[in-house]
């Protein structure tokens, strides 16, 4: 029955498809559809907003017009549903873990050849070389895609988890992020969410990671990254401290905290 009554209202337009409103939402009135907010029900948003402040777009209001009544009873199918999808698709990315921790990367192929500087693929574990004025990179790859689990250079390691604008907009990321730091670098906008939950869940596994530094852009794609970090670490049933580091477009750390 359609009642006159205040409703979530999205503007796709200035919707960024960050998902923050998505884990706001405690009815689950919320998804992400094709990359953009949608609200999927009427009858599950109850119009008291708690999501308003989540969107760093702005992209989000409150309206008065005709809609569903509110549903509590249909919350409640809905959420448990839904609470279902997420133990299939937990299953689905341990199966990936699985997976992941079991791969081993040729080395015929330079851009997927596990490296230890200076190194060969028969000598990984020779210890690197730097002075101040080298680069601080002491492994390969870096793409989080492209790294095993397995990889020798993860264990006991402190990672850097680095949004791949943060090198270009950050001059000297090398000694003030990367030193003494094994980097992970990947996009939480255009690269694949669930893949990038399993990765680290499987290195979280594997190597006995101490810590991780989330290096992201101000923009709110970035957002995603440290959320992306926590998940894998929450699926892994390890902890770890967390700390993300906010660069402006200009090259200026503008935020740091603890997740």
């Amino acid at each position: 029955m359609k009642i006159k009554r205040k409703i979530i209202e999205i503007d796709e337009n200035r919707c960024n498809g960050c998902g923050q409103c998505v884990t706001a939402c405690a009815e689950g009135a919320i998804q992400l559809v094709d990359g953009k907010a949608r609200l999927v029900s009427e009858n599950y948003c109850d119009g008291l907003a708690a999501c308003l402040g989540k969107c760093p777009e702005g992209a989000l209001s409150i309206v008065e017009r005709n809609a569903d009544a509110f549903d509590p009873e249909a919350v409640e199918r809905h959420l448990k549903m839904s609470k279902t999808q997420q133990e299939k698709e937990k299953v689905n990315v341990q199966f990936a873990i699985h997976n992941l921790s079991s791969e081993t990367l040729p080395c015929g192929c330079p851009s997927s050849q596990v490296q230890m500087f200076n190194s060969s693929c028969e000598e990984i574990n020779r210890p690197s070389r730097h002075t101040e004025k080298d680069s601080q990179l002491t492994h390969w790859p870096v793409q989080i895609r492209l790294v095993p689990p397995t990889a020798p250079f993860l264990k006991d390691a402190d990672l850097l988890v680095a949004s791949d604008c943060t090198p270009v907009a950050y001059p000297d990321l090398h000694n003030d992020f990367l030193k003494g730091r094994i980097v992970l670098i990947g996009c939480p906008k255009f690269d694949d969410t669930e893949a990038y939950i399993g990765k680290f869940a499987a290195i979280f596994r594997e190597a006995r990671i101490k810590g991780v530094t989330v290096l992201i852009m101000e923009v709110p794609c970035c957002s995603k990254m440290p959320l992306i970090v926590k998940q894998g670490m929450m699926l892994s049933g390890q902890n770890m401290p967390i700390e993300a580091i906010t660069i402006s477009v200009r090259g200026d750390v503008i935020k740091r905290e603890k997740i």
